[in-house]
């Protein structure tokens, strides 16, 4: 893998530890040779390096593995994920889950990412289905612009949908963009 093929989110491994990328840039200077600028943070340890890597170096990536788990409760900031084949259970902080939390119901299906034995991250579904709990009313005859209002799911998160979605609908979210996509 080259820098050119960086990602947020990837784990790479960097002088002999793995870090994943928590922000890169690729600057192509009009004198000189490219490069990308990153700022990862160490899996193992609580610290944040920035380096700069020459265009097109060779970097490993992280040797990992995905696996099926089922979320399962979440009990003081920690999360709990049970592999679905073998019924070990494990934990993620909060921190480290970061907005995806906001899409979390119990018993729902998600990847697990292992490095080394250990949990890392999860991936959810690309797209959820999820209930409107409460919608302000539309504004009747409000339909010659997009208009948008906010919303709360069943999870207790907030999104932005059109005017016509109201409580009790059933709508389709992107997890990845937080975005909303259709209702159902």
């Amino acid at each position: 893998m080259t820098t050119s093929d960086f990602k947020k989110g990837m784990v790479i491994i960097f002088q002999g530890e793995p870090y994943r990328i928590v922000e890169f840039q690729h600057v192509n200077p009009g004198k000189g040779s490219a490069f990308v600028r990153t700022k990862m943070r160490s899996i193992k340890l609580p610290k944040q390096i920035e380096f700069t890597f020459k265009a097109g170096e060779t970097i490993e990536l992280a040797d990992m593995q995905t696996m099926n788990a089922q979320y399962l409760y979440a009990q003081d900031g920690q999360y709990w994920f049970m592999i679905t084949d073998n019924y070990e259970q494990y934990s993620l902080d909060a921190e480290t889950l970061g907005e995806k939390v906001k899409y979390f119901k119990e018993q729902m299906e998600v990847m697990i990412v292992m490095l080394d034995g250990s949990p890392l991250d999860i991936q959810l579904p690309a797209k959820m289905i999820f209930e409107v709990t409460e919608a302000p009313p539309g504004v009747r005859g409000d339909t010659a612009t997009t208009v948008t209002k906010e919303v709360t799911i069943e999870t207790g998160a907030t999104v932005r949908v059109p005017g016509f979605v109201n409580a009790g609908d059933k709508i389709r979210i992107n997890t990845e963009t937080g975005a909303y996509d259709t209702r159902v």
